[in-house]
């Protein structure tokens, strides 16, 4: 008898320890993206077969489970719509409910793009109180970190509602907003990783540092702090490997106010990073950069950022850079005007991978510049109607030889700006808007404005 009850105890306990398990990323209201193969995976009893059914496939799909007691699941998604129920069946079941197919888009950064309408962004209230969209849902992953990557993802997903609208990404909020009205009501869900105050180096996979050790020295620098952790790769180990596998539209990036304080390796970082999640998703997704706003930074620190985004962007293929100074004001980190800055995303993204016709979307930014005796001449792109605000703009430099800046006076003819100094003889750099706090004075036809550079 002790023998039979034994053996009893042992198979209810292999089969309750045996059951389907899906991380956190697999649960009801979930967005999955339409027109794709997207994955499912999980844990189960090795050499467990699990079935995949929804209300949205033509047959069912069958795996199983591995040595390791993970398993994998790959199956078509058609257009848009929902909701759908999908389930998960081994030696337990599964059921996700309220399910749709749409886009999915992953917002990343720190407290600029973690900011909500609770924190106090201008007209939160107003904005939150018609939030009441179904189909736009949020997934926020919860602050976490690991010294290695992670299989399992810390946190939930919500339907937006005026309540849930308040507690996520602003920035994401509006950009979901704006792509499901123009995309006539596909639904779109924003899967939200971000850490106020985190510097790029914690985003970043430690195979990028073991690879280029200047990045790691570089981060060396950074003093201890009480509210984020201080170590490469510990944000993207357990807030961005977790959900590598699951398919995403594209990914929005806004971060750098904290790498003001080693500027000089941001370029090299943020291209690297960039190129490391692509990699890590065996795909070229598109991935925008929001720039930083104005700011009293050490130095000249702020603009240099500034640059770097607009160099990254426009050297990254399938990047893109919004603007945001001229929708700030330099007394604030957190600026809390979003709305301008969540729908300039959208616009480059309906156009850019969506084939919208929306016309000039895209702020001006320098294409080349060519010296011509005492002259710059600096070739832009987006530059359709480009106007000074007022008469003219005192923020143009040029360096000769010597590497000295001096004030210099600029001129617009069609899409290009001529600028001289009467102390600059030979100009070999030009530079516009050089200080943290500057505000843009030179905007397109559409009323973007031009990036802080330096060309060279």
């Amino acid at each position: 008898m002790n023998k039979i009850v034994s053996f009893l105890f042992f198979t209810l306990g292999m089969y309750a320890s045996a059951n389907v398990h899906l991380p956190a990323i697999f649960a009801d209201h979930m967005v999955l993206q339409r027109n794709a193969t997207v994955n499912i995976w999980g844990h189960a009893e090795p050499n467990e077969e699990i079935t995949l059914t929804a209300d949205f496939l033509d047959r069912e799909y069958k795996v199983k489970a591995n040595s390791e007691a993970k398993f994998s699941i790959a199956f078509p998604t058609p257009k848009e719509g929902g909701p759908y129920t999908i389930k998960i069946k081994g030696y337990n079941e599964v059921i996700l409910k309220d399910v749709l197919l749409g886009e999915v888009w992953l917002m990343s950064g720190q407290s600029n793009m973690e900011m909500s309408a609770a924190w106090g962004i201008q007209n939160g209230e107003e904005e939150a109180a018609k939030a009441q969209e179904p189909n736009i849902r949020f997934f926020k992953v919860n602050k976490s970190s690991a010294d290695f990557p992670q299989q399992e993802i810390v946190g939930n997903w919500s339907v937006c509602t005026p309540e849930t609208m308040k507690q996520h990404s602003a920035v994401g909020y509006f950009f979901a907003q704006r792509l499901h009205k123009m995309l006539d009501g596909v639904p779109v869900a924003i899967i939200i990783s971000a850490w106020g105050g985190t510097a790029a180096e914690l985003w970043t996979p430690e195979q990028v540092f073991i690879e280029n050790p200047d990045l790691k020295e570089s981060f060396q620098k950074f003093p201890p702090s009480e509210y984020y952790p201080i170590k490469t790769a510990a944000a993207y180990n357990a807030m961005i490997a977790p959900i590598n596998s699951y398919k995403i539209a594209g990914a929005a990036w806004y971060q750098g106010e904290t790498n003001t304080g080693n500027f000089t390796t941001y370029e090299k970082l943020l291209t690297e990073m960039i190129a490391s999640w692509r990699t890590a998703r065996q795909e070229e997704f598109p991935f925008y950069i929001i720039q930083i706003a104005p700011y009293s930074y050490w130095e000249d620190s702020g603009a240099r950022i500034r640059n770097i985004q607009r160099k990254v962007a426009q050297n990254t293929p399938k990047s893109g850079l919004i603007m945001t100074a001229d929708v700030s004001t330099s007394d604030d980190i957190h600026p809390k005007n979003k709305k301008p800055v969540g729908e300039r995303l959208a616009n480059l993204v309906l156009k850019n991978e969506y084939g919208k016709h929306l016309g000039l979307v895209n702020a001006p930014t320098p294409e080349r510049v060519v010296f011509e005796g005492q002259k710059a001449v600096v070739f832009l792109q987006n530059a359709e109607g480009l106007h000074f605000k007022n008469s003219s703009s005192p923020q143009f430099e040029l360096a000769g030889i010597d590497g000295k800046y001096y004030p210099a006076k600029a001129v617009i003819k069609n899409n290009t700006i001529e600028i001289k100094s009467a102390q600059v003889k030979q100009p070999i750099s030009v530079r516009y808007a050089w200080k943290n706090t500057a505000m843009p004075d030179i905007f397109n036809q559409v009323q973007l404005p031009l990036t802080t550079f330096e060309v060279k």
